[in-house]
């Protein structure tokens, strides 16, 4: 929203949250309060707000020449049905203005994923339409936003830090001018850099915080043995994006050091139980734990840190977390292997 907006774009939430969609167009404007040792506030205004089921949402998405998703990578099936349904509006009306959807969420490839839940919901003449005119760009997304409450309910507390890296050919159209979006030529170094150092050391970080009694991230990589298995899994899995990007290691050890002191960054307040959470997507086969294990192995990098985060996930036992209970029943019947 902030790197939209200070782009010149008019920004329409679409939600299903009446209460925060009510409360957006009382107040056209919200705040993003930067938590780190330089704090700044930044007000992003002239927003307004629209329920995924009104036909004002239809009304938008025929002018709207950009979409980016923030659902999390689970809900994405769901919004689809109506992106199907709003694109296939704009197919009968002849609407051929390119357009393009980024699906910013913390996985891999998710604008394609969501590319494929639409194509379900469409006939062939709107398949056709889709490959044609809409655009689906593959992106990386990188901002620590912790869940700190405001008396705003529509206010936010992010990092100071940030990065957002999109794959250049996936476009339809002219590209968007948006500083602060970065275009990339191949995004799979980058969706593995992230996924395999900040997801996996962050999930890693969360779940011995957890076991360990710890409430934020910040106290948690403070703990030495935690620290020393976080940056030993980064380590490892970094030894194997060396070898398989061929990246600098000396660069690369520069961006571990700066992950490890965003973990260390105190005003966030990151809530372990927050990372914590979906346990068994983050510990599927093309997440944040198994998939840099995977890497590791076809190198022969032995990587008894990673497989210690691992054993913290599949300990992870919270009765409040759905995924967690799934994972804990599983466990009992099936057991770890």
């Amino acid at each position: 929203g902030e790197l939209l907006a200070n782009a010149g774009y008019k920004i329409v939430f679409v939600d299903i949250n009446m209460t925060i969609i009510n409360e957006i167009n009382r107040k056209r404007e919200y705040t993003v309060y930067v938590m780190d040792t330089l704090q700044d506030s930044i007000k992003i205004n002239n927003i307004s707000g629209i329920n995924t089921a009104s036909p004002d949402f239809i009304k938008e998405f025929q002018n709207c020449s950009l979409i980016a998703t923030a659902v999390g990578p689970t809900n994405l099936p769901i919004i689809a049905s109506s992106l199907a349904y709003a694109i296939n509006v704009r197919r009968k009306l002849l609407l051929t203005e390119p357009f393009n959807i980024i699906a910013c969420e913390n996985s891999l490839n998710a604008s394609t994923a969501l590319k494929k839940a639409i194509m379900a919901h469409l006939c062939e003449e709107g398949i056709a339409f889709l490959e044609q005119y809409c655009g689906f760009p593959n992106a990386v997304v990188d901002r620590i936003v912790p869940p700190v409450t405001f008396n705003n309910i529509l206010d936010v507390a992010v990092e100071r830090y940030y990065e957002w890296n999109v794959e250049k050919s996936g476009f339809r159209g002219e590209i968007p001018k948006i500083p602060g979006l970065t275009l990339v030529d191949k995004l799979d170094a980058y969706l593995e850099r992230k996924l395999f150092t900040l997801n996996s050391g962050h999930a890693i970080c969360a779940y011995l915080g957890y076991l360990s009694g710890f409430q934020t991230i910040d106290a948690a990589i403070k703990n030495q043995e935690i620290f020393d298995v976080v940056s030993g899994a980064m380590q490892e899995s970094g030894e194997a994006l060396i070898r398989k990007f061929s990246f600098d290691p000396i660069k690369h050890s520069d961006y571990i050091n700066s992950i490890l002191e965003r973990f260390r960054n105190p005003y966030l307040l990151d809530d372990v139980v927050r990372v914590c959470r979906e346990p068994l997507r983050k510990l599927s086969s093309h997440d944040r734990l198994i998939k840099p294990l995977k890497a590791c192995s076809s190198y022969n990098i032995f990587s008894r840190n990673i497989i210690i985060g691992i054993a913290a996930a599949l300990n992870y036992d919270n009765p409040e977390d759905s995924q967690s209970r799934e994972m804990q029943t599983l466990l009992r019947n099936y057991g770890v292997r």
